[in-house]
């Protein structure tokens, strides 16, 4: 069997890659924000709850979610970033009670103060103010209503617990990945503090429009670890077009390249994250056995036909041939009605260099 092949090189990524620019925000008694604690180094195996570093003694942690935290959520609020919380809480260890799916009520007050108790901080507060129904509640049955003037005119808000957007990072799937720290303690918390990678391993690779006309979804490829020494299996995902520019004489010159993804048949292993891999994508293969001979031995005439020389002691006999699927140096060759060839029979490579007939 003969098997075309096309052979590039592609990069081990995670499914998701997270930048993570700022951290908690400085509290009122700190002056400044400013790292305090890096407790994350590049390649460790992350879980859900763990803490990532610190800002102004405030950390800063992941859990598992799809929504990226966009507001602080309090006791009251609603929807599915608050459904996200509840549920990732409830993994972590720490059930919500009775509330509802997407309603932040008693249950994941309690659920948050815990959380926080288990990493060892202290829950965030929020002065929230107090309900009319708690600053003035219905009289019972038979009793008068109070007076306003039973209580004073403003009564002071309820300290709430509150789950700031800032102290949390969510990644879609553990576990997840340290891939790059780069700040340390004493640095302001800026931008670039660390990134993330998250999910199934994937592999990116990229071909020219020649090239792109011999891969289409679904063929095999073999991945080839060079730092591990292993092969492993998968197959192309997609293939997309990518245009990078180059900088000539002032100008913009354009080249075109297309994007490969190919999806790996079995989990990759992590410590492959990041690795520059070979690919070698089986464009084409013959059905089973079949005639072939080094491609160097098909010649065409200037009569147009193609052929292959066939020599026999002193003799020399041209042999008319269709050929077929090629690579690995070799060409599939179906000789033409009429013509006949068999296996082992020695055939001129080039000018005067024997080579025989085999059967791939």
């Amino acid at each position: 069997m003969i098997s075309q092949a096309l052979i590039t090189r592609g990069k081990v990524t995670a499914s998701q890659h997270t930048d993570i620019s700022s951290g908690p925000k400085a509290g009122e008694d700190a002056g400044r924000s400013v790292v305090t604690k890096v407790k994350a180094a590049p390649g460790h195996k992350l879980a859900a709850g763990q803490v990532l570093l610190e800002v102004s003694g405030r950390p800063l942690f992941v859990l598992k979610g799809d929504v990226p935290a966009y507001r602080d959520l309090v006791p009251g609020k609603r929807g599915e970033d608050v459904a996200q919380l509840q549920a990732a809480l409830r993994n972590s260890g720490h059930p919500t009670g009775n509330d509802l799916s997407g309603v932040f009520g008693p249950g994941t007050e309690q659920a948050v103060t815990s959380f926080y108790r288990s990493i060892g901080y202290e829950v965030p507060a929020t002065e929230a103010p107090v309900s009319l129904a708690e600053k003035d509640p219905a009289p019972e049955p038979g009793e008068a209503a109070s007076s306003p003037l039973a209580k004073p005119e403003n009564d002071p808000p309820r300290t709430v617990p509150t789950f700031p957007m800032s102290e949390v990072v969510y990644v879609r799937s553990f576990p997840a990945y340290v891939e790059e720290v780069r700040t340390k303690v004493g640095e302001e918390a800026g931008e670039s503090l660390l990134s993330l990678s998250a999910g199934a391993l994937t592999v990116e690779g990229s071909v020219t429009p020649q090239e792109k006309g011999m891969i289409r979804a679904g063929q095999k490829v073999r991945i080839y670890s060079d730092t591990a020494g292993r092969e492993y299996l998968g197959e192309v995902e997609s293939i997309s077009m990518e245009r990078t520019t180059a900088k000539d004489g002032g100008e913009e010159s354009g080249e075109q390249k297309y994007t490969v993804e190919v999806t790996p048949s079995q989990p990759l292993p992590m410590k492959l994250n990041g690795e520059n891999v070979q690919l070698t994508v089986v464009a084409a293969s013959s059905q089973g056995k079949v005639l072939a001979v080094p491609s160097s031995a098909v010649s065409t005439g200037a009569d147009g036909l193609t052929s292959v020389t066939e020599r026999t002691g002193q003799k020399e006999r041209r042999i008319p041939v269709t050929v077929g699927v090629s690579g690995d140096g070799y060409v599939e060759i179906v000789p033409r009605k009429g013509a006949r060839l068999e296996a082992g029979a020695q055939v001129v490579v080039g000018v005067d260099t024997r080579a025989a007939v085999g059967g791939p």
